[in-house]
């Protein structure tokens, strides 16, 4: 499912003028901070839980990148568009995760991509809670500026439509993922 030649972007990439969405929630996780492991759960993260956490989300699986980074590969509908990300791992420390992908985004005009970085993090409440926040970050490539080129639609039209969109979904996912990684640190040995 993942393509080998797709190049990912780097920390720091994108460009603030190109940003389409900044999102972050939270939610509490009942569970010490000691016992949650988010990339242990996200690369474990059964396609059924995944689907659980939005009805947006359709299918999700683990694999590694040619350069052995984890990668987790999700496949969700946003505003009517199916996503794919292949999410590489940036960072991977228990109470952290941060993924970066350039992900296929087959729109009704066709197939673009944009990149994007998802960061989860933890941070301790008291000794039974923790906080959990869920961001995105998804900015412009310069593959989809020259799609909305293309059909005349003005970058600032396509997001100023995609924010509530993307801050909908993440608004909805996040306590339902914090839920998950309850679930998975209260279970873990």
């Amino acid at each position: 499912m993942a393509n080998a030649a797709v190049s990912m972007p780097e920390v720091g990439e994108s460009v603030d003028v190109d940003t389409l969405v900044e999102s972050s929630f939270s939610a509490t996780i009942n569970a010490p901070i000691e016992k949650v492991d988010i990339p242990s759960w996200c690369f474990t993260l059964p396609e059924s839980e995944y689907q659980a956490c939005s009805p947006a989300h359709f299918s999700a699986g683990a694999t590694t990148a040619p350069d052995g980074r984890r990668m987790s590969i999700n496949v969700e509908v946003i505003g009517g568009s199916l996503m794919i990300q292949h999410y590489l791992a940036d960072i991977a420390e228990p109470d952290h995760l941060r993924l970066v992908s350039n992900s296929d985004v087959f729109a009704p005009a066709g197939r673009t991509k944009i990149a994007v970085i998802w960061e989860l993090s933890v941070k301790k409440i008291d000794d039974r809670h923790c906080e959990f926040t869920n961001s995105i970050h998804s900015s412009a490539t310069t593959e989809l500026l020259e799609f909305l080129g293309r059909q005349g639609i003005p970058f600032e039209v396509f997001r100023a439509a995609r924010r509530p969109i993307s801050e909908a979904h993440n608004r909805q996912e996040t306590p339902l993922f914090a839920k998950s990684i309850e679930r998975h640190a209260l279970t873990r040995k």
